[in-house]
This record gives structure tokens, sequence and C-alpha cells, in this order.
């Protein structure tokens, strides 16, 4: 399908108070998150990046791109929730789930020889589990990857790189959960999902919170260019964990005066739209063969914890085509002018495409009055990935696959 479509999700533009932000992301969490990873070898604060020229071309404010392709050398945020999580699992059963532990403790020999070596398993479509293999290994444990069919070999690569044990799934990323968590059954696993299930609650909320580094960051350095708040955040979103915790860490901070949020996915795996679509409040999952060059979005099971907080707090649900992701991307890779060059992968790169179009399409205009995008806008994006697949990277950028054809749709639908 070559169409845009869109709903205005009307409960977070009323007057609901929600329970679930605070709840998923309580106020102290941030710090105590941050504190953890600054201890990481290597931690540094990934960059923002302003786009001014194209903002003025957009005619928008400023548009603000945290760029995660950047982050401890691992061309993705993942790295965030996956170590944080590792961490609490290892706290727990240690019996020091009560008070913050330093890493230090949690790598010297007594905690060691308490803990053996564990396995950490996951499911993925390349990110997570990069994420997960590189915590497990600098924590002295080991881990294993499941990864569906079609899995570029170089995000596979990039797995193994860090020691972990990668299985090719002949199924889908959720068929690929599913696995996983029978094997792990099984074998004795520690499973570390960013999505939860009636049992498994804990670990994926762990992982939400460990993403809210990259906002508390962000809002330092926007603090830095006399930026209050962002009025805007275009967050993508596979089974939700990333744009939960977005939600959730603004709300949690700023109440009512939070942004307004956008939730962008790949028409073929939008189960955070489709759910919105339904409207009863309920986490939907989408059947299909989740197909997209958006490979860390192509998730067809919301995570009900994300869910939770984005059906109460998100304003508007976007699905996209393919192209909308290849058009930012090469947006980033050829900057006009005096705007930094961001090498953005195809999950990257989707937000600046849908704010393009926005901002841009005549049959988008009543989106962008809506959401008041005009000149006193500062527009937060999230480059969640750099190239992690270099073979498709060429494609879009250097040979223009994927292109905007001609005519396409925007359509608004009703939830």
């Amino acid at each position: 399908m070559d169409s845009v479509n869109w709903i205005i999700n009307k409960r977070a533009w009323s007057d609901v108070h929600s329970k679930w932000p605070e709840r998923v992301i309580p106020r102290d969490v941030p710090r105590i998150v941050r504190k953890f990873h600054a201890q990481i070898p290597g931690y540094r604060i990934s960059p923002l990046k302003g786009l001014d020229r194209l903002a003025s071309m957009l005619g928008v404010g400023g548009i603000w791109v945290k760029d995660e392709s950047q982050r401890l050398a691992l061309n993705s945020f993942k790295v965030l929730g996956g170590s944080y999580a590792i961490y609490n699992v290892l706290r727990q059963k240690l019996g020091l789930l009560s008070r913050e532990v330093s890493l230090a403790e949690l790598t010297s020999p007594e905690a060691r020889e308490k803990l053996g070596v564990i396995t950490f398993a996951t499911a993925t479509d390349g990110n997570h589990g990069r994420g997960v293999a590189w915590a497990a290994r600098k924590l002295g444990h080991r881990a294993i990857i499941y990864v569906p069919r079609g899995t570029a070999q170089a995000r596979i690569d990039a797995i193994k790189g860090y020691g972990a044990k990668v299985i090719v799934i002949d199924g889908n990323y959720d068929e690929a959960v599913d696995k996983i968590k029978e094997d792990a059954r099984k074998q004795g696993w520690q499973v570390v999902s960013d999505t939860a299930w009636e049992g498994y609650e804990d670990i994926p909320t762990w992982i939400m919170q460990g993403y809210t580094t990259l906002f508390s960051e962000a809002q330092e350095q926007l603090a830095a260019q006399g930026i209050i708040k962002p009025t805007h955040v275009f967050v993508q979103a596979g089974v939700g964990s990333l744009s939960g915790s977005a939600v959730a860490f603004y709300r949690t901070l700023l109440g009512s005066e939070a942004p307004l949020f956008t939730v962008v996915e790949p028409t073929n795996a939008a189960c955070l739209f489709e759910s919105a679509r339904i409207g009863d409040g309920k986490p939907y999952k989408i059947e299909g063969s989740l197909d997209t060059i958006m490979a860390g979005l192509s998730c067809g099971r919301p995570n009900p914890i994300a869910w939770n907080v984005l059906w109460d707090c998100t304003h508007v649900f976007i699905s996209c085509p393919d192209f909308v992701a290849a058009r930012g991307m090469r947006m980033y890779a050829v900057p006009l002018a005096g705007d930094p060059f961001i090498v953005s992968g195809e999950s990257g790169a989707v937000t600046l495409g849908v704010l393009s179009l926005i901002m841009q399409r005549p049959e988008l205009a009543p989106l962008r009055r809506r959401l008041s995008l005009g000149q006193d806008s500062q527009v937060l994006l999230v480059n969640s990935e750099g190239n992690t697949d270099p073979d498709d990277f060429r494609k879009v950028v250097w040979e223009g696959a994927h292109a905007v054809p001609r005519g396409f749709k925007v359509t608004e639908l009703r939830s």
C-alpha cells in the first residue's frame, strides 16, 4: 500500500489522567538508570543534532535528532534497555534489588561465585539481540539469540561478534519470541525480552526504564540550547517499548505540560496503529509476514505494558509504507548545506520521513494543524539505529530503492 494513514487518539487530547506513565517510569528511576549507565566503560552521551536549515525549510522552529547510532559503538539505542534489565536480573538473583549496586560489585569474584554463568536469551530483529549479547559478555555471562528468517547477515554477524550463539528461526519475529520462551523454559535460560506476557513483566519494564537515559540526556542537551522541552516528539515503534518509554518519561516529568506524541509504524507491522483503530483499549496482534525494510519495527504483537501508556497518552498513531523510511534515510544522508550528516538505518529514519511529509503534503494539512506544527515547534526525533545492514543501506541511499511513488495517498482513519 502506498498510503500514509493516521489516527487521532481522542483519549490523549482529553483531560483523562493516566496512572500508567508514572507506574512504568517512576519519578526517580531515570536518575538511577543513568547512574548505572554512567558506570559502563566507554559510556558517552550520544549527540543531539540540530537540523536548523531543514527546520527552516519545513517551517518548524527546530528539529532535534538524538543520534543513537553513536551509542557505545553499538549502532543502536537498544543496549540501554538490555544492559539495565540484565543489571537488575543479577541484582535480583543476588538478593540486592532493594539497593543500588555498582558494576564492580556485580562482577566481583564473590558475585560470580554466587551467580555462576547465566545464559541470557532473547529474540530479536538485530539491535536488541546485539545489546543483550554485549551486556551479557561485559558482565561475564553468555547469550543465545533467536532471529527470524530473513534477518540480514550483517546483523547476525554483529551479534556473533559479541560471543553470542545465534539461531535463525523459520518464522517471523513474533514466532521467534514464542520459540525462545519455550526453549528457555526447557533449558533454564534467562529470557530478556522487550515485550511482556502474563507472569513476565518486570524485565520488559526494566528495558523501558533503561531507554530513559537517552531522553534524560536529550533534556540536558536541549536546555543547553535554551529550550525547556520539545513541543513534539515523533517516535518509531515495533512492540512499542521505545515509544512507551518516551511518553512515560515526559508525562512523568512534565505532566500536562508534556509534548505532543506521534507514534510511527510500518504499514505491514502496525500493531499499535491497529489496536488504536479498533479502539477498545486492548492491544491486538496482527498476522502476516510483517515484511518491511524497517526490520527493527517488524513486530506484530504490542508490548502490553507500553500499550497501556500509549493508549492513554499518544496523540497520533501513523502507519506508513517503506518509502517513507527510505526518504528519511536519504534526507539524513544528504543534508542541506550547514546541517550535520547523519547515518540512519531504515528504522531510525522513518520519523524524519513522516515529519517532512506532514509539513509538505497538502493532504496532511489537517494533521499539521491538529498538531499545531509551525514556527514555534521544537520537534524531537530519535535516530534509533545507524547503518546496521550495509547492503540495504546502499540500495536505498545510493541506488534510490523504495522511491516515493507518484500520487501516493494520505488517509485519516477514525478511531
